[in-house]
């Protein structure tokens, strides 16, 4: 076996499975292992609040409804904030898992093919260091685009009505409609929309890249001098 052509390619497949083995699993895992993990409440920053609390602005009763009404003292108030922040993030990334999103868009930036320009920073390995990377959402399809920097390019409004009906604003997208996140119309998301919402703001939040900051706030695509796709 050993002195033909077909062992000799059998060998030389399993080595080669060996060290990939060991330089993209192994060796990062002993790396990293130190790393410690985030959890949500410590993912949450100025401009992912910025785009929460932006969402109680645009849809008030949808939002009172989800999540309540906040306090009035100034140091309940910023706790209460963080403390819904942290609960929408949950159920966002538990719906978005839930849909199977993941199956047509990656979180996964890679240092090939140019993406840098279109997907912005290759993915580094200290961003999925969280609770939010749990399970991994790397991907392997991208029927759209990938959503590692998706965060703040866009609007609420914008994928208020991007969830409700794609098409609206895709021509021909193949994305299907979430009627199931509204209480019917786009401008009436109930809590699972208000939270999928949230967890598509937070995607690239902690990169400085991000379009919304807390100086200056834009309040639509226009704002933000991008298309609309």
């Amino acid at each position: 076996m050993f002195e033909s052509k077909s062992g000799i390619l059998f060998i030389a497949g399993v080595a080669f499975f060996a060290i990939a083995f060991l330089s993209n699993a192994v060796v990062p895992a002993l790396m990293y292992r130190d790393l410690p993990e985030q959890t949500v409440e410590e993912l949450i920053n100025g401009n992912l609040r910025y785009q929460f609390e932006d969402l109680a602005r645009r849809y008030p009763d949808s939002f009172n409804e989800a999540f309540g009404e906040p306090p009035g003292g100034e140091a309940e108030h910023d706790a209460w904030w963080n403390d819904k922040c942290a609960e929408a993030l949950r159920v966002g990334h538990r719906i978005y898992t839930g849909e199977g999103c993941w199956h047509c868009h990656s979180q996964f930036v890679r240092p090939v093919s140019n993406e840098e320009e279109r997907w912005g920073p290759v993915s580094a390995t200290w961003e999925y260091q969280n609770e939010l990377q749990r399970p991994v959402l790397f991907g392997t399809r991208r029927v759209g685009p990938d959503l590692s920097r998706e965060g703040g390019r866009r609007s609420n409004d914008w994928h208020a009505v991007h969830f409700f009906d794609p098409e609206t604003l895709s021509t021909d997208s193949p994305m299907p409609a979430y009627p199931w996140l509204f209480d019917g119309s786009p401008d009436r998301p109930n809590k699972r929309g208000l939270a999928l919402i949230t967890y598509v703001q937070w995607l690239g939040s902690w990169l400085e890249s991000y379009p919304y900051y807390e100086d200056d706030e834009p309040t639509s695509l226009r704002d933000l001098e991008l298309p609309v796709e």
